[in-house]
């Protein structure tokens, strides 16, 4: 539509008596005096433009009749409005109806429920929690693109049909193309040498062995696409689908990993605040009292670093019941992490080098051999948000690591060969894009933070 304008950028840089021509979607629809008003809505910001329409509209009559979610176009003469809260209103010229909506639209002005929501997952970006939500989404993945970019680390597209699985836990979704009906029959289990790509196939759980590769040839990349997990979960921190920030650096230990970390995550905490301030006072408003409160002393507070044994020591002495027993060597559960990072630390806290047993191969061990170079990251009322790790560099320990696990060096001889030619220390760490954004809208379900969750059972789009 020649001469459109976003509601936003009208609202912005609009001028009393200037002539402008909108689109969107009907929000409501009131009638009365030989006048109608219409809250249109278009996506580019919360509160949309009220349009007014006089009966000298040679359509007034088929105007004022719209449903809600109706689809139209305004031409027409912003005015100053009297009403509070709203800086223009747009007085109408002509209107011009693309679709009226029927009377059974699913989204009426009566507050819906996010379970409900969720049942038409199609509709609910024109809800003002979910399109504050996907303009801070989107926001986001632009802001994590530049803090990368503008400190040289190299964008890498990691494979998403992958051999092998990072973090060994059997979570794969296979792909392949033999007949499911033979999969099921054959005897001795599947013969994958037939299948498309002559050896079993699935879904990626991370990008991070492939982006290793990728750091010891350019020093510093990142990875940010989708991952998968075939963990059949109904949690509201889990989902099948999901998208992971993965930077790796070559030439980097622990130390440096969690300065990363830190400087990455007060970035987009600032970049929110002070950039997406409409729709977060909406989340503070909505969702969450405290929120940008939280945020806003997170942006500005040095991170805490604390040894994974002090942490244990700090929760046998914590005057407070766990439902789960704490002692040295047990992987920290979310009460536990929230109660080290509310209670005694009172902001972020780096937890570093875990217990060997409850980590993966990959992370580098230690001298005392008990423990390896991982950390993660604790924020109030989350817990654990960035997991990393220094990875093991050294190729005679990583296979005796590999060996120990169950994982067959064979399988990954690739990322064995990194280790043999030009090895060097590196470190990275993971950070899921979705518990980011539950953290930073207050959102409790990582269902309503991603456009078309994927969860056991349901993959209706």
């Amino acid at each position: 539509m020649t001469g459109r304008m976003r509601i936003r950028r009208v609202l912005e840089q609009g001028s009393v008596g200037s002539d402008v021509t909108v689109a969107g979607w009907a929000r409501s629809v009131r009638s009365g005096k030989g006048v109608t008003f219409i809250a249109l809505n278009d996506g580019s910001c919360l509160g949309g433009i009220q349009i007014v329409v006089g009966p000298e509209l040679h359509n007034f009559e088929a105007v004022a009749r719209l449903g809600t979610g109706s689809s139209l176009s305004v031409a027409g003469k912003l005015v100053e409005s009297p009403a509070v809260g709203q800086r223009f209103e747009l007085v109408a010229a002509t209107v011009t109806v693309y679709q009226d909506a029927t009377p059974d639209y699913p989204l009426q002005k009566k507050r819906h429920s996010f379970e409900y929501l969720r049942s038409i997952a199609h509709l609910r970006p024109r809800t003002n929690t979910f399109g504050a939500l996907f303009r801070l989404r989107s926001f986001l993945s632009q802001a994590i693109h530049q803090f990368f970019g503008e400190r040289g680390f190299l964008c890498v597209h990691t494979p998403i049909i992958t051999g092998n699985d990072c973090e060994g836990a059997g979570e794969l979704f296979r792909v392949t193309t033999l007949d499911p009906a033979a999969l099921s029959r054959a005897p001795g289990g599947v013969d994958y040498s037939a299948d498309f790509f002559g050896r079993a196939t699935g879904l990626t759980v991370s990008g991070q062995l492939e982006g290793e590769l990728f750091a010891l040839a350019f020093g510093d990349i990142y990875t940010f696409g989708p991952t998968f997990r075939a963990e059949n979960s109904n949690t509201p921190r889990h989902a099948a689908e999901f998208w992971m920030i993965e930077p790796e650096m070559a030439f980097a230990d622990l130390a440096a990993d969690a300065a990363l970390a830190e400087e990455f995550f007060r970035y987009l905490c600032r970049r929110v605040l002070e950039e997406c301030a409409e729709d977060m006072e909406f989340f503070t408003a909505h969702l969450d009292r405290g929120l940008m409160e939280r945020i806003g002393k997170v942006a500005g507070t040095k991170f805490q670093i604390m040894e994974y044994g002090d942490a244990i020591v700090q929760l046998q002495r914590a005057k407070v019941p766990f439902v789960y027993p704490v002692k040295w060597g047990v992987d920290l559960q979310t009460e536990h992490e929230r109660y080290l990072t509310e209670q005694v630390a009172d902001g972020p806290l780096f937890v570093v080098n875990y217990p060997r047993e409850i980590k993966a191969f990959y992370m580098r061990g230690n001298d005392d051999g008990r423990t390896v170079a991982a950390m993660d990251l604790l924020v109030p009322k989350v817990g654990e948000i960035i997991g990393g790790s220094q990875r093991e560099e050294r190729s005679d320990l990583l296979q005796c690591r590999m060996v120990e696990m169950g994982i067959p060096p064979e399988g990954l001889w690739w990322y064995l060969d990194s280790r043999r030619w030009g090895s060097c220390p590196h470190a990275g760490f993971g950070l899921g894009f979705e518990r980011l954004i539950m953290y930073l809208t207050g959102m409790e379900n990582i269902r309503d933070v991603i456009p078309f969750p994927r969860t056991p059972r349901h993959a209706e789009f």
